[in-house]
């Protein structure tokens, strides 16, 4: 798995939502956002070269600044790439050594 994080502030470079926000703004036209099931009826109604666009409301609550001991970390085949290395790397799943 390679993750690649934007850095903070850099979301206009998110290449999905560089297409779809002029789509979305045009479908939308100014028509206030009263609610947030509105705001996804405008974002569910756009079409991006055809193909029509899905959006869901997440209302789970998520735990943040959770810190994971260094005991897992170490069992990762991670592999922290040049550029930006904190925020972009691949993690591998594990080789096993064979025993004779």
């Amino acid at each position: 798995m390679t993750v690649g994080h934007d850095p903070t502030g850099a979301s206009k470079w998110n290449p999905v939502e560089h297409r779809l926000f002029a789509p979305v703004s045009i479908n939308w036209a100014g028509q206030p956002l009263r609610s947030l099931e509105i705001l996804l009826g405008w974002v569910r109604g756009t079409e991006v070269g055809g193909v029509g666009v899905t959006a869901s409301l997440d209302r789970a609550t998520y735990a943040t600044k959770v810190k994971v001991s260094n005991a897992p970390m170490r069992r990762w085949d991670l592999e922290r790439h040049e550029v930006c290395p904190a925020g972009n790397y691949t993690i591998s799943p594990r080789r096993l050594e064979l025993r004779n």
